[in-house]
């Protein structure tokens, strides 16, 4: 029997495509550049971040949370474009991912687990709506990975076949939840390793 041709490519942004949004290491630069206990804004933060992600929580209001429950020396807007700002592009990734949509007539799908406010400005920032067809973000679809239910949104979404998708991802374990849904993954470590894993499935 042939094997089925890839049709669509699903995308985890950060890690990916770009640097993490609002990863520990961002949380740990934010903490010292405003003089901020790193404990503490952790701790909060794990307490909010599944509905800062699921769009359950705006951005003023997980702020207010996590580090505006108490009197700062600096204001929120400061801190908020400090967020913002630890966004940075892999270029090499994303021209790849457009050059392999226009060659082989790719759809691009986002599986991403992104809050609201920072992945509207990542999206405008990067112009990845050049690059996507679909955004199955957490907080568009209020359920984030390692729930299966994002994959299967993301499926019926882009009305993708699962023996024709590619999924690619940094984190082990959404690679491990993709493939056990039937979905053929690969795990993101750097731009030459990807590229080498996806000539081997076809996509030169």
């Amino acid at each position: 029997m042939a094997k089925t041709p890839i049709t669509h490519l699903f995308l985890d942004i950060g890690g990916v495509l770009l640097t993490n949004g609002w990863d520990h290491n961002a949380r740990s630069r934010a903490c010292k550049k405003f003089t901020i206990d790193r404990a503490d804004v952790e701790s909060r933060h794990r307490l909010n971040y599944e509905l800062f992600d699921s769009g359950k929580l705006p951005l003023e209001e997980y702020l207010a949370r996590v580090i505006f429950y108490k009197k700062r020396p600096f204001t929120q807007r400061e801190f908020r474009q400090f967020m913002l700002e630890q966004s940075k592009p892999y270029p090499k990734m994303i021209r790849l991912m457009a050059e392999l949509k226009t060659q082989h007539g790719l759809k691009i799908a986002a599986v991403s687990n992104e809050a609201l406010e920072l992945n509207a400005y990542r999206i405008a920032t990067f112009k990845l709506d050049h690059l996507i067809d679909s955004f199955i973000s957490s907080c568009f679809v209020h359920v984030r990975k390692p729930d299966t239910e994002i994959f299967q949104l993301a499926l019926d979404i882009s009305q993708a076949k699962v023996s024709g998708v590619l999924y690619i991802e940094n984190t082990p374990l959404f690679v491990e939840i993709a493939e056990r849904m039937g979905i053929q993954s690969i795990l993101h470590v750097d731009y030459t390793s990807t590229l080498e894993k996806l000539a081997s499935l076809g996509l030169k």
